[in-house]
């Protein structure tokens, strides 16, 4: 049976650097704030040092929308110069991607904020960015199978890179997905760049928010989707070194950042090693009786990972993803008036004071009417002349 191997992401730096993201005025408020930023790119996190020019600082570094969150937020009380802060890879807003040149890219933005408790314009931003690319590794005894007479297996076998995108869209033709709309169609790819030798297994699907307070399990131990609504079943290429599935973009109540973490169980090709990809989630309890096989027979097993920030805002673009007060709200319609609850508020208050002074001056109008016409009937008087009544005159 082969030797099992757990790996993680092995990085090794290749760069650093950090942006101010300020305008002039602002850099020099931050050159007598600081005098110097080193970033230091670690394995698991990205340490920031700070030299302030005053003997101690006293504030709060964050990064970029959780200045309400303690677990992401250090607090410092006259603390001596110069200060550290370190900004873990896979949580705390830390975004991943991978560049062209094979190599990954992992950037934040953190702020740091000269007061504990207010959130001032003194505060200032820099955009951290660290650059690695994986080690190589090799596998040792991945293949100690028995062998035949006519062909020598080798032992020593080179670590496949593994790696996890998530795609805008339907297909992997879409640009990799950083900032999106809840509902918005997502692609998952897990691959190995290994052809011949290793296929790939996926199981222990979970997406986390990224801040240690919750996290939900999307694929189960067997390879087999646990809520098809959230996230379906990973569709396995004919080669076995890629899979694939699509879902709809989601996120915690709290956060707008989500973190997916699978775990790819390498399986050789030869004498039907892969034979349990993809996995029969139609009878799920013999299934289970070999996840522990899956384990034991797996020569390494990678944990990939991918984050990527998910808004609650609607797009105009797709009218059929919102509501119907969110598709009133935006149409184009030049008779179409919308105002704010105050100022409608103070327009039915100038319309009811409008409409009782119109009433008091009706009735004002009314009241004079009334007085003029009774002063012309006092001043009349009534004819009391003689009256002939033709027609019964005589004449004698």
């Amino acid at each position: 049976m082969a030797n099992k191997f757990i790996l993680l992401c092995a990085l090794a730096l290749c760069s650093v650097h950090a942006d101010h993201l300020m305008s002039n005025d602002a850099l020099s408020d931050l050159n007598d704030m600081s005098k110097d930023i080193t970033i230091e790119c670690n394995n698991k996190e990205i340490s920031v040092t700070i030299d302030t020019k005053s003997k101690s600082f006293t504030g709060i570094i964050y990064p970029k929308g959780l200045s309400k969150n303690s677990s992401c937020m250090a607090e410092f009380n006259y603390e001596k110069s110069p200060i550290v802060y370190k900004l873990p890879l896979r949580s705390c807003n830390t975004m991943s991607t991978y560049l062209n040149d094979g190599l990954v890219e992992y950037f934040n933005t953190i702020v740091l904020q000269p007061h504990r408790k207010l959130v001032t314009n003194q505060g200032k931003g820099f955009h951290i960015r660290c650059k690695y690319q994986t080690n190589d590794q090799l596998l040792t005894n991945v293949l100690n199978m028995s062998t035949t007479d006519e062909a020598a297996m080798v032992e020593t076998a080179k670590m496949p890179t593994c790696i996890m995108k998530i795609f805008s869209g339907k297909t992997v033709k879409q640009d990799v997905a950083e900032n999106v709309k809840i509902g918005d169609p997502l692609t998952m790819v897990i691959s190995i760049n290994s052809g011949d030798i290793f296929g790939l297994f996926i199981t222990d699907c979970l997406v986390r928010d990224g801040l240690g307070w919750g996290d939900q399990h999307l694929i189960d131990q067997s390879g087999c989707s646990i809520e098809d609504d959230i996230m379906g079943q990973f569709q396995y290429s004919a080669n076995k070194t890629t899979a694939v599935v699509n879902f709809q973009a989601h996120k915690f109540p709290y956060t707008t950042s989500v973190y997916y973490q699978c775990h790819v169980h390498l399986c050789l090709k030869a004498n039907g090693g892969c034979a349990i990809t993809p996995p029969n989630c139609s009878n799920r309890k013999r299934f289970r009786r070999e996840d522990q096989s899956i384990e034991d027979e797996s020569p390494a097993t990678i944990e990939v990972y991918s984050g990527l920030y998910v808004n609650e805002g609607v797009d105009s673009g797709n009218p059929e993803q919102m509501d119907q007060v969110a598709r009133e709200k935006i149409l184009d319609d030049p008779y179409n008036i919308c105002i704010s609850q105050r100022n409608f508020a103070i327009s039915i208050a100038i319309a009811g004071l409008i409409l009782m002074l119109l009433t008091v001056i009706t009735a004002l109008i009314l009241l004079m009417r009334r007085h003029k016409k009774s002063v012309s009937s006092s001043g009349s008087s009534v004819y009391s002349g003689p009256y002939t009544n033709t027609a019964f005159s005589h004449t004698s």
